[in-house]
């Protein structure tokens, strides 16, 4: 597999995304950085010490929704530019300016939510009772009373945002700036290495003395940071925990899951269930990939082998889009307006190149449509984290549609079911669409191991390693290098059990992911991907119709994520939709072990 890292300056650029759909210009991001500047000194004019009725809260939260989806689009330019590439100067000359910018903006607007809080709770129910477009606004301000913090803290922190938000973009800098993982040997060639030629390319080579040697060279150069990285990664959890203590929460996990309106129980219930029943079918799914790859053992590094490479059919960015649209027409008309306005308006962001950010996202300033990485690698699996990203992105094209600004974002818990929606209906129709054995296992494999691999193994890891990180920080226990690695590397272990070796070198496996810094986020993805699960099978059991589906992500963030489950009929209450989802990955690990039997 010869990879060539590309610089950004030499992909093609009708295969990137179009910032101009947010500024045209770099003097039109300037003048609205400006503008921004204007109506934040008004804001703050208009406003501080003038909160004392119930028609002025609503007026004041017309205006600080309005200012903050500005704030958003300029904050998602800077964002995705450095995003394209981080070894930039400019790019990293904006982002830093932006910084500066940022922190004195919230400096200066710290005082609306404490003065909200500040106020009589029956004049916020007046407000919420007069509002139209603020009631959940307010009813979040209500909830969140009990944990306010003196108006002189909250301060103090605005003062030190810079400061407290730095770890995250020192792991990206180190990550993408300042690692160089320069080149290794094996099979008689030298082959350059990179974090997005590894993690899309050299993780999943069909040559095994390419892919363990490219394994080996990749966790050696990230041994080279990882105290560094540890240390950053301390001060970030210590920052949260921080937090939990200031707002009077019990434990920082009490504090993170009330950010996204989820118990301690159902977060639990959703790793430990997983980990102990999902186990064994990964396990069966291990020990076939060592049959068919005639291996001498199955390790860490051989996990994202493909059923059949060489029935690997490639996919240029040009192709992906007759797959998007066939493989999604499920989901409406509607659906597929958007997918075409994602082409058609470049939306999305194909190449892989050097400072590039690893892996995909996708970014949806208000209104404006959405901004899709992706690092593409001409292989058909490709397509699944397209329409991964486009579940993110019709997430937000209809829910933006239909609800304020205020209104659109839903609780993390939630946030990753229509990209794995996307994902099942993509496969279903794929699989549908041919009769041939061999393409079906290809499908099935493709499911198993990009979809349900990714979304409730790998993340799924993380999830559980995160939790025992927190759990040593609720102990006032030190954090070091090696007690993460340790944890990482036991967590792996316990999963795979004897079916896989595990080289310690896995423990470092925490440094390749941003996750971290986000909360309570790696669990997420099997929570939505059970959801999404749960709600295919009621869509094509006929139990809902597609039209709900749309309805649940038109609805944004105006309900809980357990509220937003049960409009589709599934109960986050219970653990039906997690076994219910075991079962679905297990019974197709099922056929494609049945498919290799009667292939051979």
């Amino acid at each position: 597999m010869a990879q060539k890292a590309l610089k950004r300056n030499e992909v093609n650029v009708q295969e990137t995304w179009d910032l101009s759909r947010l500024y045209k210009t770099e003097a039109d991001y300037e003048a609205a950085l400006s503008d921004a500047e204007k109506k934040t000194n008004a804001f703050v004019d208009n406003y501080k010490g003038k909160l004392n009725s119930s028609g002025i809260i609503n007026k004041a939260l017309d205006d600080f929704r309005d200012l903050q989806v500005l704030l958003n689009y300029v904050g998602t330019f800077q964002s995705l530019n450095l995003s394209s590439d981080q070894t930039n100067e400019e790019n990293a000359i904006r982002s830093g300016k932006f910084g500066i910018f940022a922190a004195d903006v919230n400096k200066k607007l710290v005082f609306f939510m404490s003065e909200l809080q500040a106020l009589d709770p029956s004049l916020l129910e007046t407000a919420k009772n007069e509002a139209t477009e603020n009631k959940i606004f307010l009813e979040k301000v209500i909830k969140d009373l009990k944990h306010k913090l003196d108006p002189i803290v909250e301060k103090a922190l605005s003062e030190f945002s810079q400061v407290l938000n730095a770890p995250r973009e020192i792991y990206q800098k180190s990550k993408l700036s300042d690692m160089n993982f320069g080149t290794f040997t094996a099979a008689g060639k030298t082959h350059d290495q990179s974090f997005s030629l590894f993690e899309g390319g050299w993780s999943n080579e069909i040559n095994t003395e390419i892919r363990r040697t490219a394994f080996e060279n990749f966790y050696a150069k990230l041994g080279e940071y990882e105290n560094g990285l540890a240390n950053n990664y301390q001060t970030q959890i210590l920052k949260e925990k921080a937090y939990a203590n200031l707002k009077g929460f019990d434990t920082v996990f009490d504090y993170l899951l009330d950010i996204q309106d989820v118990s301690l129980e159902l977060y639990n219930r959703q790793i430990d269930i997983i980990m102990e029943k999902l186990a064994p079918a990964m396990r069966k799914y291990a020990s076939l990939l060592k049959e068919i790859h005639g291996l001498d053992k199955m390790t860490y590094a051989d996990l994202h082998l493909a059923v059949d490479p060489e029935f690997e059919p490639t996919v240029t960015a040009a192709e992906s889009k007759k797959y998007a649209l066939e493989s999604l027409e499920l989901l409406g008309p509607e659906y597929r307006k958007m997918i075409e306005r994602s082409y058609d308006e470049r939306w999305i962001d194909f190449p892989k190149s050097l400072g590039k950010s690893t892996g995909g996202f996708c970014a949806s300033p208000y209104r404006k449509g959405s901004y899709i990485l992706l690092n593409w690698n001409n292989q058909m699996n490709e397509v699944f984290v397209l329409a991964h990203e486009l579940g993110h992105a019709g997430h937000f094209y209809f829910c933006s549609a239909a609800q304020n600004a205020f209104n659109t974002r839903p609780s993390m818990y939630f946030v990753e079911a229509p990209s794995t929606m996307n994902e099942i209906v993509m496969a279903e129709h794929l699989k549908a669409k041919e009769s041939d054995a061999r393409f079906k296992r290809w499908v099935l494999s493709s499911m198993v191991s990009r979809t349900y691999y990714h979304n409730c193994v790998t993340h799924l890891l993380e999830a559980n390693y995160q939790r025992e990180v927190y759990r040593l920080v609720e102990a006032k226990k030190p954090i070091t290098a090696k007690v993460l690695n340790d944890l990482m590397l036991g967590t792996i272990k316990k999963f795979w059990g004897d079916a896989v070796e595990v080289p310690d070198y896995a423990g470092r496996t925490w440094m390749r992911q941003p996750h971290y810094f986000m909360g309570l986020y790696p669990y997420t993805y099997s929570a939505g991907l059970t959801v999404a699960t749960a709600a295919f099978e009621n869509i094509r059991s006929g139990k809902i119709k597609v039209e709900t589906w749309l309805d649940v992500l038109k609805a944004g963030g105006t309900l809980k994520p357990v509220e937003l489950a049960k409009m589709a009929e599934v109960d986050l209450t219970t653990e039906q939709p997690l076994l219910s989802m075991i079962n679905y990955v297990s019974s197709m690990i099922d056929e494609v072990v049945d498919i290799t039997r009667k292939l051979k």
